[in-house]
């Protein structure tokens, strides 16, 4: 089917077709694996088909996102440290209590020495 014919289509039967022709490139490929496959082309011109038809899904779904996202503001970006759960987007000093702490001090805080074992 050409593109031309695929763009008249409405968006549900693009959908019911989508699935299909994935149906059909199984198909189709178990069959050339266990050599029942007279045609191997038909896989390549089935997967085409297949790539037309998710082409047209995802122009659909940018020009209506496209349409939709103007009306809508753009979220405000979000600083690193707000995204790490730091109030006010404020830097953690080294030494506070916001900071991470070390590896020594954690295993402080485990009551766990580090044991150096030398071999013989």
């Amino acid at each position: 089917m050409k593109a031309s014919d695929l763009r008249q289509k409405a968006v549900d039967d693009l959908v019911e077709l989508q699935k299909s022709l994935a149906r059909d490139v199984f198909q189709n490929r178990l069959k050339n694996f266990t050599n029942r496959l007279d045609d191997t082309s038909v896989i390549r011109k089935t997967r085409r088909e297949l790539a037309r038809v998710l082409t047209l899904l995802r122009e659909r779904d940018a020009s209506s996102s496209a349409t939709a996202s103007s009306a809508v503001e753009a979220p405000k970006p979000v600083e690193a440290n707000e995204r790490l759960g730091r109030p006010g987007g404020k830097v953690a000093q080294p030494g506070s209590k916001d900071a991470a702490p070390t590896e020594q001090a954690r295993s402080r805080q485990a009551g766990v020495k580090k044991i150096e074992v030398k071999s013989p």
